[in-house]
C-alpha cells in the first residue's frame, strides 16, 4: 500500500502559483515533480509541518525551517489560517482534487488570501497569489 502524501495546508495555495522559483534548484526540482505527480496519490493528508515539499528546501533542518528565527510559527500560522478558512482541522486527508477545487471556491476574497499569503516572499511570483489580489 501507499504512504498517504503529506501536504502543509498553505502548500495547496504554493502548488497552484508556482512557476518555477525556489530556494535552489534541489528545491524547484522537488517542487516541479511533487506538482508533476501529485495526482497520483489517491489520498492527502493534509498538515501544519514540514512536508514533502519542504523536505528539500535547504533551510529545513531536520524537519524545522531555520531560515529565520520565527520561520517555524509563519509558516505554521499560514497553514493555521488556510486552514480555519476552509473549516478543516489538521490532519484531514481526502483527494488534492477536492482540496484544490475547495481551495479555490472557498479563498476568493482577497482579505482572504492576504490574511494568508500577505507576508509571503513568494506572493509578488506567485501566480496564485497575483490572481486573487488583482
Amino acid at each position: 500500500m501507499k504512504e498517504i502524501l503529506k501536504i502543509r495546508a498553505h502548500h495547496l495555495l504554493c502548488i497552484q502559483g508556482f512557476q518555477g522559483y525556489g530556494y535552489n534548484k534541489d528545491f524547484v526540482k522537488n517542487m516541479t515533480e511533487v506538482i508533476k505527480n501529485i495526482d497520483s496519490n489517491p489520498e492527502v493528508e493534509i498538515i501544519t509541518e514540514c512536508d514533502i515539499i519542504c523536505s528539500c528546501c535547504p533551510h529545513n533542518v531536520e524537519g524545522v525551517c531555520q531560515k529565520e528565527f520565527n520561520s517555524v510559527k509563519k509558516a505554521k500560522d499560514m497553514d493555521i489560517q488556510v486552514l480555519r478558512k476552509l473549516n478543516l482541522k489538521d490532519g484531514t486527508r481526502g483527494r488534492v482534487r477536492d482540496f484544490l477545487f475547495f481551495v479555490n471556491t472557498k479563498l476568493k476574497n482577497t482579505l482572504d488570501v492576504q490574511d494568508i499569503c500577505g507576508k509571503c516572499e513568494w506572493r509578488k511570483k506567485c501566480l496564485w497569489f497575483i490572481s486573487r489580489t488583482q
